[in-house]
């Protein structure tokens, strides 16, 4: 029998273990490092990945373990894939077995090599079998500003080096276009090519754009509403070359692409990109890091940049590719005002102005739609007594209970608490409880007495929790069969309402004065996708018209907004950001514990402070609690670590975390930490 050989494999051990990189186990054979493999770990067998030949020098008293299985079906994870999770576990301080596992099928764990052959055999047929779509190979004729962002991609293409491209366009003007031309020339090359979006419900829409105008090639999607064989199915064909495009949410950037050609980012400024469990990576960043290091461009594109993408624009560092006009040369919906200070109070905060239901009437008597956005779901954010004061506060969370009117319930939307709606205030016995506030469930229902045979629907978390349910309903208005289209912020961006002419933003005026740095950026970029809604058909553009009801009408953001200059307002808050040493001007991490009790995750963090001492380039701030501070009976708090240079913050995080690993243990109580970099609010 040949010696055994001691091979690195990275497995997914807890998280409270402290395990950063891989555990050593023997084999008798060869093993190439990607190779999976089933291991022992404590009293369970679990999946690996082999990361390459351990040291010769065995440690002493040490008896290492030996791998259980082959998967020799699966051919090994490239390089490229495994230094990509070496970087993000690096970078976003996580352990690389965490990373690595966590972003495979979950399907691969059950599998056998017996088992995984038989799945890749069926896969030309599993593939072949889905639905067809109409192949479109008509491809429209390009703006001037087009052709020269296609120009620009193909000599970075044909450059062979990698370039990271910001493609700012206003909300019409043809980006998707740009990304299919993109697309083409690298599938025509033999390339593979990634495509991000930020929300699994804009999938559907895009692949199917994609595949109209890529019929015959193979196109799968990788988001979490998947079924775990179609996760399976999928991930196997990108792995294994056998798919030409990968289209997906922000799980996809570590899809194992061989063939990799180009990367694009749809959307780039959405949150959404942004892990908030677990590894907290920001799948844009990858997606640029990843393109970078396979040497492929990769294209960012929105109508409203992050400020960290526009920034690295200005500086050079990002080639910048414009596209300023609607295609059709169609015009911007003009912004109005809607100044709610100047309305009657006679009989109560009114949900829209009268002016705003005549111009919303006037639009459906021309058979044209309305679009009226309410970030906010639910019929009312909270129910009180009007005796005695009481109100609908969630047990478990710091957080009210939302008055769900259709079932009559409570809900809290973080810990997810669901009680009937009392009869009578629970403190005083008052029958006179009602709600305050006004949630899109409450608007729909005021919008239909107020348009009296107006066919209004709603749009939002609470309507689409069927599956298919989503679809159904867009199917509905891109038909004609909706009037007024109520909804959250996932009707606001990305969808092509042909029949939109007016749009309607409803109380955006909380994040204008939030505690949190980026909640300006968020609200413009929100309000600029939300007014691109309007007037997408080139023949309606000119009488399209985006209605904010604001109680501060004089604010600097709107007056951007009226005159959709991104631009400025970028420039003014970046100006901010700068004076205020906040990002893209320092790199930011955030240090979050969860306990029973807020004495115990306030001790860990400041034991984790005094650990830290007083590192050279970077600050560390007090902890205080977070602004929810408790949810699902669990004391969350947090701590900010600063620095003006991203290697200064890197080298102290991961001199910091054996630390943080060791001080566990003393803190009773303490559930969770974890290290946030990057951090999207603090």
């Amino acid at each position: 029998m040949p010696e055994a050989q001691r091979f690195k494999v990275a497995v997914d051990a807890p998280s409270h273990s402290g395990l950063q990189n891989t555990l050593d186990y023997l084999s008798e054979r060869p093993l190439e490092p990607g190779m999976l493999v089933h291991v022992p770990l404590g009293r369970r067998e679990t999946l690996g990945i082999v990361w390459g030949q351990a040291d010769e020098i065995a440690p002493p008293n040490v008896e290492l373990r030996r791998v259980s299985a082959v998967l020799d079906a699966l051919t090994p994870l490239p390089p490229a894939w495994r230094d990509l999770v070496e970087f993000a576990a690096r970078y976003y301080q996580r352990s690389l077995g965490e990373v690595a596992l966590s972003v495979l099928p979950p399907e691969l764990r059950q599998l056998d090599d017996h088992q995984l052959a038989k799945r890749i055999a069926k896969l030309p047929g599993a593939l072949s079998s889905a639905d067809p779509i109409a192949g479109d190979p008509s491809r429209p004729e390009l703006s001037s500003a087009q052709a020269a962002a296609v120009d620009e991609l193909t000599a970075m293409a044909t450059a062979g080096t990698a370039s990271v491209a910001l493609l700012h366009g206003v909300t019409g003007s043809g980006k998707t276009e740009v990304y299919l031309r993109g697309v083409e020339r690298a599938l025509d090359a033999g390339h593979q090519a990634l495509v991000l979006v930020p929300e699994i419900n804009l999938t559907p829409q895009l692949e199917a754009r994609f595949a109209a105008r890529f019929a015959g090639r193979r196109i799968v999607s990788l988001h979490s509403a998947l079924t775990p064989a179609q996760r399976l199915r999928h991930w196997l064909a990108a792995h294994l070359g056998v798919a030409d495009l990968v289209l997906g949410t922000r799980l996809a950037v570590f899809a194992p692409l061989p063939r990799l050609g180009i990367v694009v980012v749809d959307e780039e400024h959405d949150p959404s990109y942004k892990q908030q469990e677990g590894a907290r990576y920001s799948a844009r960043d990858l997606a640029v890091y990843r393109a970078r290091h396979e040497g492929v461009p990769v294209v960012l594109g929105s109508a409203t940049p992050s400020l960290e993408s526009w920034h690295r624009a200005r500086q050079g560092r990002y080639r910048s590719l414009s596209l300023p006009q609607r295609v059709g040369e169609g015009a911007l919906p003009n912004v109005r005002l809607v100044d709610m200070r100047v309305l009657p109070k006679s009989e109560g905060p009114a949900a829209l102005a009268p002016t705003l239901i005549d111009a919303i009437e006037q639009r459906r008597q021309r058979g044209e739609q309305s679009l009226v956005f309410l970030n906010r779901r639910g019929y009312a954010p909270v129910l009180h007594c009007t005796a005695c004061g009481w109100k609908s506060a969630c047990p478990n969370c710091s957080a009210w209970r939302v008055f769900h009117k259709v079932d009559r319930t409570l809900r809290c939307h973080h810990c997810g608490l669901t009680e009937r709606v009392p009869r009578a205030c629970p403190d005083c016995g008052n029958l006179d409880i009602a709600g305050i506030g006004r949630g899109t469930e409450r608007l729909e229902e005021q919008l239909a007495q107020a348009l009296p045979g107006a066919r209004v629907a709603r749009i939002d978390a609470d309507t689409t929790r069927l599956k298919g349910a989503l679809q159904a309903q867009l199917g509905a208005v891109h038909a004609g069969e909706v009037d007024v289209l109520v909804g959250t912020q996932m009707i606001a961006k990305g969808h092509d309402f042909r029949g939109i002419t007016l749009v309607a933003a409803v109380n955006p005026d909380t994040a204008l004065f939030s505690a949190d740095f980026r909640a300006s950026e968020r609200l413009f970029a929100l309000l600029m996708q939300a007014a691109g809604r309007a007037g997408r058909d080139a023949a309606q553009a000119t009488r399209s018209e985006m209605w904010v009801q604001t109680w501060h009408p004089q604010h600097a953001l709107y007056a951007a907004l009226r005159r959709h200059d991104f631009a400025a307002f970028a420039e003014s808050q970046l100006r901010e950001r700068q004076m205020a040493g906040l990002p893209p001007y320092s790199h930011l991490a955030l240090l979050r514990a969860e306990a029973r009790t807020l004495d115990v995750a306030r001790a860990f963090l400041h034991a984790a402070s005094d650990a830290a001492g007083t590192p050279d380039g970077v600050t560390i701030y007090a902890p205080v609690p977070m602004s929810m501070q408790r949810v699902a009976n669990v004391e969350r708090a947090q701590m900010l670590v600063e620095s003006s240079a991203r290697p200064a913050l890197q080298q102290f995080l991961a001199s910091w975390s054996p630390a943080l690993h060791a001080l566990r243990g003393a803190h009773k109580g303490l559930l969770r930490w974890a290290v946030d970099v990057d951090p999207l609010a603090i």
